[in-house]
């Protein structure tokens, strides 16, 4: 029998974040900040890969009915994405260097189950997610 999945919209926002941050972590990635907030609105995770600032958006959802979670990341986020991006640059980095946005997407079967998938260099690599 299958463990229920949270209750909320939220809660399971917050496992698939958590869920992120292990993954990105056991990967070797540096996390400089977490739910970043700045005007243009919140960054999930600020990262550092080797030399390389990234930004991760996290999608969680716990069925397909909508869609897979990666398909919510459209345009008018990724703009958003953008503008936060240079707001921390601005804020934060004292010196050039390379920038990437990142995705990761995460579909719970359960509370201890879960497909993650990390979209890399996600902007760049289609037109649309």
């Amino acid at each position: 029998m299958q463990d229920p999945l949270p209750e909320s919209a939220h809660e399971l926002g917050i496992r698939g974040e958590q869920a992120a941050l292990h993954y990105l972590e056991r990967c070797g990635y540096e996390i400089l900040e977490r739910n970043w907030h700045c005007f243009a609105g919140e960054a999930d995770i600020i990262a550092r890969d080797e030399d390389t600032l990234v930004f991760v958006e996290v999608k969680t959802r716990s069925d397909v009915t909508c869609g897979l979670p990666s398909e919510a990341v459209d345009k008018k986020k990724r703009a958003r994405y953008e503008k936060i991006a240079l707001s921390y640059i601005s804020t934060y980095e004292q010196q050039e260097c390379p920038l990437r946005f990142d995705v990761i997407s995460i579909l719970f079967a359960d509370t201890h189950r879960a497909l993650l998938r990390h979209h890399i260099n996600a902007f760049a690599s289609t037109k649309d997610l």
